[in-house]
C-alpha cells in the first residue's frame, strides 16, 4: 500500500512540473521570421570612418617658414642649380627681380646662417620702399599668400612646373595681380616693402627659388640657390 501511495504521489508532481513547463512555453513570444523563414541577422556595428574618409587637417601654413622641406627619401632635387639654357624649364640667365638694382649688387646671401639651425636659402634685395618687384622668369601666379614671417608673398611657377619662385616681404601686389594669370619676364608683380618679419628701416625683397615635388604644391619644395641664376 505504501509503495502504490508514493508511485501516485510522483505522478502528480510530474504532472504539475510538465503544466508549469508547457505554460510557460505557450506565454512565450512567437520568433520574428523573415521572408526566407529565416531569423534575422543581429544587427551590425556602427561603420567607422576609415582615415581616407576623415577630412585632412593641415598645419597653419601662415606661421610656417617656407618652403616646407619634402621628407628626404622622397625628394630628388637637390641645393645645386638647374641647368640654364634657352631651351629649357628655365631662360639663360632670370632677371633680377628688383627694378633698377643690376646682377654687381648682390650679395649671395643663400648660405648664411639664420639662428642655430637653419639658413637663409635665399637673396635678400636691398632697395627703397615702394620700388617696382618685376616677374624674373615666365610662368603662372601659382599663389598671393600672406605670412607672418614672409609677409606679402607671390608664388611663381615656372612654365614647366618644376621650379617656384617666392617673392616675400612686399608692400603691396600690383594692380590686376591675380593668381593663375600667366606673367611674362620683366612683368610688374608688386612693390618692395617690409612686411611680415622684416627690419621697417631695412626694406627689401626675399627672393628664393625652390625645387617642385611630383606632387606641385606651392608651399613645398627643394630651396636652390637664386644666385648663380640671375643676370642682368
Amino acid at each position: 500500500m505504501r509503495w502504490l501511495v508514493s508511485f501516485l504521489l510522483g505522478v502528480l508532481v510530474g504532472a504539475g512540473g510538465l503544466f508549469v513547463y508547457l505554460r510557460e512555453f505557450a506565454d512565450a513570444p512567437d520568433p520574428i521570421v523573415t521572408d526566407g523563414g529565416a531569423l534575422p541577422a543581429p544587427p551590425a556595428d556602427p561603420p567607422t570612418a576609415s582615415p581616407a574618409d576623415s577630412p585632412l587637417v593641415q598645419t597653419d601654413l601662415s606661421d610656417a617658414d617656407l618652403p616646407i622641406r619634402p621628407a628626404p627619401q622622397a625628394s630628388t632635387a637637390t641645393s645645386a642649380a638647374p641647368e640654364l639654357t634657352a631651351g629649357g624649364s628655365m631662360p639663360a640667365k632670370l632677371l633680377v627681380p628688383v627694378e633698377g638694382i643690376a646682377y654687381s649688387q648682390l650679395s649671395d646671401t643663400f648660405d648664411q646662417p639664420r639662428g642655430q639651425e637653419r639658413h637663409h636659402e635665399a637673396l635678400d634685395i636691398m632697395a627703397a620702399s615702394g620700388t617696382p618687384v618685376r616677374a624674373a622668369g615666365d610662368g603662372k601666379v601659382a599663389k598671393l599668400f600672406n605670412s607672418k614671417p614672409g609677409g606679402i608673398t607671390l608664388y611663381q611657377f615656372d612654365p614647366a612646373e618644376k621650379y617656384a619662385y617666392y617673392y616675400a616681404h612686399l608692400d603691396r601686389y600690383a594692380d590686376g595681380i591675380k593668381e593663375g594669370m600667366q606673367l611674362k619676364r620683366g612683368d610688374l608683380i608688386g612693390y618692395v616693402g617690409a612686411t611680415g618679419n622684416a627690419d621697417p628701416s631695412a626694406p627689401h625683397l626675399h627672393f628664393a627659388i625652390f625645387a617642385l615635388t611630383p606632387e606641385k604644391q606651392w608651399w613645398k619644395g627643394t630651396p636652390v640657390n637664386p644666385y648663380p641664376m640671375l643676370g642682368d
